[in-house]
Formats: C-alpha cells, sequence, structure tokens
C-alpha cells in the first residue's frame, strides 16, 4: 500500500518536520521506505539494514 507524501510530515507548533529519511544516493525529494528489518529508496534501490 503506498503512503501519500503529506502523511510523512507532521506540524509541531509552527514547524512542519519530516518523518522519513532522504535516500543518501538520490537526495533530497527522494524518501526511504520503512520496512521492517531495512529502509530502502525505490528509485535506485538503496538499502540500509536494522538490527
Amino acid at each position: 500500500m503506498a503512503v501519500k507524501r503529506h502523511e510523512c510530515y507532521e506540524v509541531k507548533g509552527d514547524k512542519v518536520v519530516l518523518q522519513k529519511r532522504h535516500c543518501p544516493r538520490c537526495g533530497p525529494g527522494v524518501l526511504m521506505a520503512e520496512h521492517k528489518d531495512r529502509v530502502a529508496c525505490g528509485k535506485c534501490g538503496y538499502t540500509e539494514f536494522r538490527k
């Protein structure tokens, strides 16, 4: 199921805070998908596994 982009942000007071990470390879604008055991980029395939 796809996550809508506006669901990746949270409003705290007067600021908007991004809840997900940007891909280190692709840069700003490309968010990492959060899975149970890893975070992955859907564009380039970069993956970081959690311990």
